[in-house]
C-alpha cells in the first residue's frame, strides 16, 4: 500500500510538473498583470488581463464572444481600460446599454481585422505603401496603418484619431492581440 502511495504522489509530481514546464515553455507575453498563453483564444486571454475589463465587458455586452472565441484568425487592436477612460464621461455606460448595441458592434468589430497582422506583416505593407496602408476592419470601414519611426506603428481611424501600439504580437490560439492606448471610432 505504501509503495502504490509513493507511486502515485511521484507520478502526481511528475505530470504537475510536465503541465507546468508545457505552460512555461508557449513564449507568453504579459499584458495587464496576467501572462497571455498562445493556446488560449482572444477572449480566454482578455479575460484575465486587468487593463482590459472594459473591453471584455463591451464585448459581453456587445454579444461577440462567441466570434472572438471562433477559429478566426483576427487582428484585433485592444484597447486598453485608461484608452476607454479618454473618451467623454459617460459614453461607456452608454454604449453597453442594450437599445445601443448596434453602435458598440460597429466601435468593436473597427478594432478587428480578418487574418493574422504581426509586426511583421505591418511593417511589410508599410514598405509597400511608402510608410502608409490600409485595412479592411470588420465592420467593413478602412483603418490605416502609418510608420512613427522604426518598429513604431501607429493607427489611424476614420474619425482622424491617432492609436499608440503599446504591445505587440500577443500570440493567440485564433489570431494576435495589438494592445493600443486609444478607442478607435469608424466614421
Amino acid at each position: 500500500m505504501k509503495t502504490l502511495l509513493r507511486t502515485a504522489i511521484c507520478a502526481s509530481l511528475l505530470l504537475s510538473t510536465a503541465s507546468m514546464a508545457a505552460m512555461m515553455s508557449q513564449n507568453t507575453t504579459m499584458v495587464g498583470g496576467a501572462e497571455m498563453y498562445p493556446s488560449k483564444n482572444i477572449v480566454e486571454n482578455a479575460l484575465n488581463s486587468k487593463d482590459h475589463t472594459t473591453l471584455v465587458a463591451a464585448v459581453k455586452a456587445a454579444g461577440l464572444v462567441d466570434t472572438l472565441q471562433s477559429k478566426g484568425p483576427f487582428t484585433v487592436f485592444a484597447p486598453t481600460n485608461a484608452a476607454f477612460a479618454k473618451l467623454p464621461a459617460g459614453t461607456v455606460d452608454n454604449l453597453v446599454k442594450p437599445e445601443n448595441k448596434a453602435t458598440l458592434t460597429s466601435i468593436l468589430t473597427y478594432h478587428v481585422v480578418a487574418g493574422k497582422y504581426e509586426m511583421k506583416d505591418l511593417e511589410k505593407l508599410l514598405k509597400k505603401g511608402n510608410g502608409a496602408a490600409e485595412l479592411k476592419t470588420v465592420n467593413g470601414q478602412p483603418l490605416w496603418i502609418m510608420n512613427n519611426g522604426p518598429h513604431n506603428i501607429q493607427l489611424k481611424d476614420g474619425k482622424g484619431n491617432i492609436a499608440n501600439i503599446s504591445t505587440y504580437d500577443v500570440q493567440q490560439k485564433n489570431g494576435v492581440i495589438d494592445v493600443i492606448d486609444t478607442v478607435l471610432m469608424p466614421k
